[in-house]
């Protein structure tokens, strides 16, 4: 007869097996009521799971990490239900749970339109109201691909294919639906209380474009309905951050079907960009970095001995010329080997950190392209420091002092750390991967850091540390990385002599800080909301004249700013100020400079913030130390949106 150890220690004994759900109702009403699963012994069950052996055992609720997965998933089963009942010709695919929430593809002979999300909306509200038991049960695998092609659903039956025989085939049923999955589900309908259908987009099956093209339909669910309005504000906040729009109103990119996924810089974005060049390179050189510049084109034999032709050769888009093969480079690792390989290097040339912008294309499948999240060309902050290993720890050290530094300049206060080990597929035999990892954890013990291990989340050539920052929405966003890589300077025949006069391989550290400029600026864009910091900005005063007898003083102003290093223009159209205002203030320009008879007359502006404030007139030369004063603080405070 079973004993069940709960999780603050104590005992419960049972004279016959019971259900994961009758040890919670023992427990008490409230989690009993609040139960979606159970944990015995670790793994996450459906509460009618029955217990027949000792173990230890959890009630999940909605509020627990698994619970709310679970409640998503469920979600998404509901939906499918509600497609079935309103579109019986519709084939159901699969629907996992995803980062707040979850889909499922259909393969339908029409495009779902915005009324028929709202109608599914509807009848998945009645279904849930409807509180309808859900069950698991187990099939034979035969039974089960008959019973689905059966019922027109050949998807699921080439799913039920593809399940390793060792395993279980299990269905769960809900009133009139049953779908195949592997659970575990709330107990009933009627606990899933707050979920809202958010869009609808095409996708491939299996995600491969060479098959055909279904229909996702994407949804959110939270424990209650607090918790969906907290989310469904926050998305409309983030779709009004979105970069791509901002880019628009404030003329920074473009993108166009010629060129996918790579950017068409305009002058703004590419001011801004600049500035985040510059900004940096002082910063590297501040460091010890030595910048650098490799081909964008190279041949297809040194990508082969780096080991990317076998990993990323899909990725990497190849051109043939005079019968040899070459690749646009997709990163800048094996060129700045080369470099390290011209002259004999020694134990006190050691450390060298090569710094390069480097321009590299990756050939991302099209359907994943995101604006300037996910491009397929982008220019790296790369460096790779070639150091002993006794020098590992304090470059680690320096780096992570380096990038925390750039982050709160940017107002990113709150970094968030990683460790991810040895992937499945690598180079590299285990001892240098246990080398490696040992270093990177030593580096991280020393800083005293908080972090938590990604497991097989490496890259193929060594473990990295991963810095990811949290936004002014509160969304996490990857960008910083130290590789320590003990694997390539060997397959390229990097070596230095020792202070024995020993040839020895060097270790190779590979560290970015923005991870991409594309990338990071799409990042800044939102996280501001196109609020730049003024430092940042790329017009950082605009100057307004009312009527066009102040266009010369105007024009002066513009100049004065010039010429103390500001981004300033004049706008002298012949426009209503209120219009100009308006217009400048949709930019989010951080300064307006109004002038009229009176400040011409007394030679001051009128100055305005783009959040409306009324500063007032001052002394062209007041506004300048004010300008100059917030410039000096970078973006280590934030603009209001």
């Amino acid at each position: 007869m079973p004993t069940v150890t709960l999780p603050d220690g104590s005992e419960r004994r049972y004279d016959r097996p019971v259900t994961l759900r009758q040890v919670a109702e023992d427990i008490g009403p409230g989690l009993a009521k609040a139960a979606v699963a159970g944990r015995l012994d670790g793994r996450v069950l459906d509460l009618d799971h029955l217990i027949q052996e000792d173990g230890a055992v959890s009630i999940v609720t909605s509020r627990d990490a698994e619970g709310l997965e679970i409640l998503r998933h469920s979600t998404a089963h509901l939906l499918a239900q509600a497609v079935k009942q309103l579109y019986p010709d519709a084939q159901v695919t699969i629907g996992p749970v995803i980062e707040n929430g979850f889909y499922y593809d259909f393969a339908y002979q029409r495009a779902f339109s915005e009324q028929d999300l709202r109608a599914i909306e509807v009848r998945m509200e009645e279904l849930a109201r409807a509180d309808i038991e859900v069950q698991r049960e187990v099939w034979d695998r035969s039974e089960a691909m008959a019973f689905f092609r059966g019922i027109g659903e050949e998807y699921k039956a080439r799913i039920i294919e593809e399940i390793p025989p060792a395993e279980v085939v299990s269905l769960y049923r809900q009133g009139d639906f049953i779908d195949l999955c592997r659970g575990p589900h709330v107990p009933r309908t009627g606990m899933l209380k707050a979920f809202k259908l958010t869009k609808v987009a095409g996708a491939y099956w299996r995600g491969d474009a060479r098959n055909e093209m279904l229909q996702r339909i994407y949804g959110t669910a939270w424990p209650d309905r607090k918790a969906l309005q907290h989310y469904l504000h926050a998305l409309e906040e983030a779709q009004r951050r979105d970069h791509r729009r901002l880019a628009k109103i404030q003329d920074l990119f473009h993108l166009q079907e010629e060129a996918p996924g790579m950017v068409f810089w305009h002058p703004n974005g590419w001011r801004v960009y600049l500035l985040l060049q510059d900004y940096l390179r002082a910063k590297l050189d501040a460091h010890g970095y030595r910048e650098v510049r490799t081909p964008e084109l190279v041949d297809r034999s040194l990508w082969e001995r780096s080991g990317h032709w076998q990993k990323f050769r899909a990725d990497m888009f190849t051109t043939e010329s005079e019968k040899r093969d070459y690749a646009v480079k997709p990163m800048n690792c094996p060129c700045h080997v080369q470099i390290f390989n011209q002259g004999l290097k020694s134990y006190r040339d050691l450390p060298l950190r090569l710094a390069e912008f480097g321009n590299c294309h990756r050939n991302e499948a099209s359907g994943t392209l995101h604006g300037l999240m996910r491009v397929r060309n982008f220019v790296q902050d790369d460096a790779h420091i070639f150091c002993t290993e006794e020098q590992i720890q304090s470059e680690v050290a320096g780096f992570l002092d380096l990038a925390e530094a750039v982050y709160r300049d940017f107002g990113f206060d709150e970094v968030i750390v990683a460790l991810s080990t040895r992937p499945e597929q690598r180079v590299g035999a285990d001892a240098l991967w246990d080398k490696a990892e040992q270093a990177l954890d030593q580096a991280l013990r020393a800083r005293r850091l908080d972090w938590e291990v990604k497991p097989g989340e490496g890259a193929f050539y060594g473990p990295k540390i991963e810095l990811s920052m949290k936004d002014s929405l509160g969304r996490v966003w990857q960008c910083g990385t130290m590789q320590v890589d003990f694997s390539m300077p060997q397959r390229l025949g990097a070596q230095y002599v020792a202070e024995d006069g020993a040839r020895l391989v060097p270790v190779m550290l590979h560290r970015a800080i923005f991870g991409s400029f594309e990338r990071f600026i799409g990042v800044l864009i939102e996280h501001y909301g196109g609020a730049w910091p003024v430092w940042l900005a790329p017009i950082q005063a605009v100057v307004l004249n009312i009527t066009d007898r102040q266009g010369a003083y105007a024009s002066g102003i513009e100049k004065r700013l010039a010429e103390h290093g500001f981004r300033a223009y004049g706008d002298l159209r012949n426009e209503k100020i209120g219009f100009k205002i308006r217009e400048h203030t949709l930019q989010k320009v951080p300064y307006l400079l109004i002038v009229g008879e009176r400040e011409r007359e007394s030679m001051t502006v009128a100055v305005r913030t783009r959040e409306g404030e009324d500063l007032g007139s001052m002394p062209l030369k007041a506004f300048i130390e004010r300008l100059s004063g917030e410039v000096a603080q970078l973006g280590r405070i934030v603009a209001e949106d």
